[in-house]
């Protein structure tokens, strides 16, 4: 039977005490960035059990959102979905704080000025941004993400982007284009893969330009507008739009009514996410419902149960509202 790698037997190996070992394992402040690595790298060479990390119970989890993001924009999403998280880490005597980071931050500092016993992603993340975080050794879920090989929990976005385009099928709707900020998110690929699906079912097949995704724009509502305006110059323009969000699909509301287009008469609109402005817009908007509420207290159970679940996926429903005519 092999013996189990020690902490001493990497602290021997490695030249340093057994508490900097420690520190390092645990991804604890107090040592320079290239002796943590070092001491992983052997760490992981010798085979020790970095599970054994989580026999402690969690006390400290850290949410963490890209800054990718335009925070104020993704708030109305994200924030429901920490107060999932929050009403869980409550019940379970949990501290939860929450930092947004980029690429060219000192992440392993950032994240441990919070001192965390685990780590929940929320929304994008680059593999870059991720494999650093990965080295840190801690605990981690992703939340509206996925990667193969890490605990995932995401809403089904596929069948959120086939109930949306099946019902402007249903409207009786003929030229639907999909509009999005990018292709490289997981979610918004899969809410597009179903976009296609219930298109293809109602063997429908729409003009390349009619999937409008936003230019590479710093400002990504204004790349958003330009990508509007650009489906509404079409020779056939669309006569409805699913997009792939709902702060999306308000951009196509305001654009819309700039230009006399009258939603639904003229085009139907379908957003995704269900924030609470969806309700209030102008007219009302039809969207896809998600529980992130929900979505939050699933991703902090994986960490709390030690699950490896590589996708859980959490039901959508349709909300039919005015922006899509009845």
């Amino acid at each position: 039977m092999t013996k189990p790698v020690r902490i001493r037997d990497i602290a021997e190996a490695c030249g340093v005490s057994v508490g900097a070992v420690s520190r390092a394992l645990k991804g604890q402040p107090g040592l320079r960035e290239d002796t943590r690595l070092r001491i992983i790298s052997v760490a992981k060479q010798q085979g020790y059990d970095f599970s054994r990390l989580r026999a402690d119970k969690i006390k400290r989890v850290l949410f963490l959102l890209h800054r990718q993001h335009n925070i104020s924009r993704a708030l109305p999403f994200y924030s429901q979905l920490l107060l999932g998280i929050e009403d869980l880490c409550r019940e379970n005597g949990i501290a939860l704080s929450f930092l947004s980071i980029g690429p060219g931050d000192a992440v392993n500092d950032q994240v441990m000025l919070h001192q965390p016993d685990a780590l929940i992603c929320a929304g994008f993340f680059e593999p870059e941004l991720l494999g650093l975080l990965q080295q840190m050794t801690l605990p981690l879920v992703l939340v509206d993400l996925w990667v193969p090989g890490l605990p995932c929990v995401n809403p089904d976005n596929t069948q959120g982007g086939y109930l949306a385009t099946q019902h402007l099928i249903a409207q009786g709707r003929s030229r639907i284009a999909f509009l999005a900020s990018t292709l490289a998110h997981y979610s918004i690929r899969q809410r597009e893969k179903g976009y296609r699906q219930a298109l293809y079912e109602a063997h429908m097949l729409m003009p390349p330009e009619y999937e409008a995704i936003a230019p590479p724009l710093l400002d990504t509502e204004q790349s958003l507008v330009d990508a509007v305006n650009e489906l509404l110059r079409l020779p056939k323009p669309p006569d409805a739009i699913f997009a792939y969000n709902d702060a999306a699909a308000m951009v196509v509301q305001r654009v819309c009514a700039q230009q006399g287009i009258r939603i639904p008469e003229d085009l139907a609109l379908v957003g995704f996410d269900d924030i609470d402005a969806a309700a209030w817009s102008h007219p009302p908007l039809t969207t896809i419902a998600v529980d992130k509420k929900q979505l939050g207290r699933e991703a902090l159970r994986l960490l709390l149960e030690e699950k490896q679940e590589e996708n859980l996926l959490l039901p959508v429903q349709l909300v039919v509202r005015g922006s899509s005519g009845k």
